[in-house]
């Protein structure tokens, strides 16, 4: 089935903002810690930055955040602005636990953090938007080295985090292999760069990004098909649709710009994730599951002048 072009007035982007809005800011009082009231009033949004998960979110050589998660948020930022009529800032708080970053958006204390993998037992804490990618589990390894089945693993150091997915991938997938503990993907890389290990388990977008900062050279992802595939997106404090659905407008915008080829959305994508980007994913198969994800929802046509303004704008 083609993807679905519909006609849609930039009247009706101003309205879905200010439908959101008047379904929050009067409800204070059943809801007091709505996160478009707090923004509306401190004008800042707090956002939760994971520091060292190139190439969704790290700190550059400046020491600012960055990355396509990074990118998002900016996209999310503009399109509160535009609701709320005022400059909003975004103040980044880095955290390093990925528990520890689901549950302070679960309680509130961050009203978003974008560039999370899907999880059910995080759905269980936190509300998800639209994707903005996917993932999966695979082995990060010297070319040639291991080619993703069983047999390949059997009696291999892998290197893998206590308690992740991709922990409990390589056990079911050969219990015989050799797990080999770490705090985190990053640390495990370096030590797979070293010769300690003969791969490393884990999310295919977080292996590729850290080898690639590190300037690797020979490792490859394996198998061609993940073990496991799951979408990326941002996730927000459980039942504030309003914030949800503001934040899901923003990334609908930012998806349709790329498929149209707006050159601001495509550059902003694929600076992280497209062919000549960090991941080096084929900018038609981006397209691809960018279309799938808004054929879920109606196209926003045409892209008038609060899409525009929903391009990602430098920001304290």
């Amino acid at each position: 089935m083609p993807f679905c072009r519909f006609s849609s007035p930039s009247l009706r982007l101003t309205s879905v903002a200010l439908a959101l809005l008047a379904g929050v800011l009067p409800a204070t009082a059943a809801r007091a810690g709505a996160v478009l009231q707090r923004v509306a009033t401190s004008g800042e949004l707090v956002v939760g930055s994971e520091p060292l998960l190139p190439p969704l979110s790290f700190l550059d050589s400046k020491g600012q955040p960055a990355g396509y998660g990074v990118e998002v948020v900016r996209r999310v930022q503009a399109e509160l602005s535009t609701a709320l009529g005022r400059p909003i800032t975004v103040r980044f708080e880095a955290v390093s636990d990925p528990a520890e970053l689901v549950r302070r958006v679960g309680k509130g204390e961050l009203a978003l953090a974008c560039g999370v993998p899907f999880s059910w037992a995080r759905d269980a804490q936190v509300d998800y938007t639209l994707p903005i990618g996917l993932s999966g589990i695979r082995v990060l390894a010297p070319a040639g080295r291991i080619d993703g089945s069983p047999a390949s693993l059997q009696g291999r150091r892998i290197g893998a985090v206590p308690g992740s997915l991709g922990e409990a991938v390589l056990k079911g997938v050969q219990p015989q292999a050799r797990v080999v503990p770490f705090a985190g993907l990053g640390e495990a890389v370096v030590a797979l760069q070293a010769g300690q290990l003969d791969g490393v388990m884990g999310d295919t977008n977080l292996l590729t990004g850290k080898a690639n900062s590190l300037g690797t050279t020979g490792l490859v992802v394996t198998p061609e098909q993940p073990y496991e595939r799951y979408a990326v997106g941002c996730i927000v404090p459980e039942n504030d649709s309003a914030f949800r659905d503001l934040a899901n407008l923003a990334i609908a915008r930012l998806l349709q710009g790329y498929v149209d080829g707006d050159p601001a959305a495509v550059a902003s994508v694929d600076r992280w994730v497209g062919p000549k980007g960090v991941l080096g994913v084929p900018s038609e198969r981006i397209r691809t599951y960018f279309e799938s994800v808004l054929l879920n929802y109606e196209a926003i046509r045409p892209q008038g002048p609060a899409a525009a303004s929903s391009a990602p704008a430098a920001s304290p």
